[in-house]
């Protein structure tokens, strides 16, 4: 039997708990990669996998990115996520939520959990009524807090944009052909900050409605999403799951940018290599969608204000571009140079 430290995503971290409560059917994992620059601060998700060690996965990939995307953007905490194995109707309950409210509080502070895929402010919400250590709750006015969705989708944009000027000289988005992959609150709110550049959408969803919608919304066009990745566009924008990147679909690639917010795009640490082999420019995803971690960090610890977040934001282009430098310069993939960056500043150099 393959143990914890032989997993191949296992990368020194702290420590992982395996939740269970009878009671609420409630099944989780949660992974605190590192507490060097502050406690484990990360998404929920709640998710139905077909195999319990695709969730083990999700949890350890998942930790390391915040990890790393923390310690990039410079702010006073750690990396961690919760990963909920929702049963197969995807059902949540208050029982269950307050169930892992309750875990996450005999944590001590080592883990502060966040929204991710499925699971809403209002959840948050629910699990706060069972522990302190919960960021991204609704928040007043001109106050950081709430849905880290818009802020994550504003970084992304942001980064989009800063990949077009590199790689095609053009500082507006007008005209520029965007695949997007996923029409959440990411890919929704990227897609409505360049439609109003005039760029050239192309939209998929695995709900399909969704994307419909958006696009006709937004005057794009709606395609499905077994075909998104191979469009022929000077973007594609990954913005639904991650491991999308693989030595399989690579090849497949017809676009010059890979830039978007999901985690953990490349399947495989070597992935990022086949990337520039093909002359595709990537923006590592832990730093582009770094926008949403900022927006409840600055919330959770000391109520910013939402012009201070814009401001932290605004910091991606730069951020992106500090890398991209450094990788044209030494050969090495925007990723390896990122991830090199980031263990530096969590003391694992």
């Amino acid at each position: 039997m393959t143990s914890l430290w032989d997993h191949p995503d296992f990368d020194d971290h702290e420590v992982v708990h395996f939740v269970t409560d009878a009671a609420s059917g409630l099944k989780a994992i949660i992974a605190i990669h590192s507490t060097y620059r502050g406690p484990g601060d990360g998404g929920v998700r709640f998710w139905h996998y077909p195999q319990d060690d695709a969730a083990l996965t999700d949890a350890l990939r998942l930790s390391r990115a915040m990890s790393f995307k923390s310690a990039m953007a410079d702010l006073p905490v750690g990396g961690g996520k919760a990963v909920i194995l929702a049963p197969p109707d995807r059902v949540k309950t208050p029982e269950l939520l307050a169930a892992l409210g309750r875990a996450i509080e005999g944590l001590g502070g080592a883990y502060v959990a966040a929204k991710d895929v499925g699971i809403t402010v209002a959840d948050l919400v629910e699990v706060s009524q069972h522990t302190r250590h919960v960021s991204g709750l609704p928040a007043g006015a001109g106050l950081a807090g709430g849905d880290p969705g818009p802020p994550t989708a504003y970084g992304v944009y942001l980064g989009v944009k800063a990949a077009v000027h590199r790689v095609l000289g053009k500082k507006s988005l007008e005209g520029i052909r965007i695949a997007i992959q996923g029409a959440g609150s990411v890919g929704g709110g990227l897609a409505r900050w360049a439609a109003k550049e005039g760029a050239r959408l192309t939209i998929a969803d695995l709900n399909v409605s969704r994307a419909e919608t958006l696009a006709s919304e937004l005057g794009a066009v709606a395609v499905d999403a077994a075909d998104v990745m191979t469009m022929e566009a000077d973007v594609f924008s990954p913005c639904a799951l991650g491991a999308i990147l693989s030595e399989r679909s690579i090849p497949l690639l017809r676009a010059p940018i890979v830039a978007g917010g999901a985690n953990n795009q490349l399947a495989r640490p070597e992935d990022g290599d086949r990337l520039v082999e093909r002359g595709i420019l990537h923006a590592p995803d832990y730093v582009i969608n770094a926008g949403g971690i900022i927006n409840v960090v600055l919330e959770h610890f000391r109520q910013a204000s939402e012009d201070e977040v814009r401001e932290r934001i605004e910091a991606i282009p730069g951020r992106l571009g500090v890398i991209w430098d450094e990788s044209d310069a030494n050969g090495h993939s925007p990723a390896d140079v990122a991830d090199a960056m980031a263990k530096g500043l969590i003391g694992r150099a």
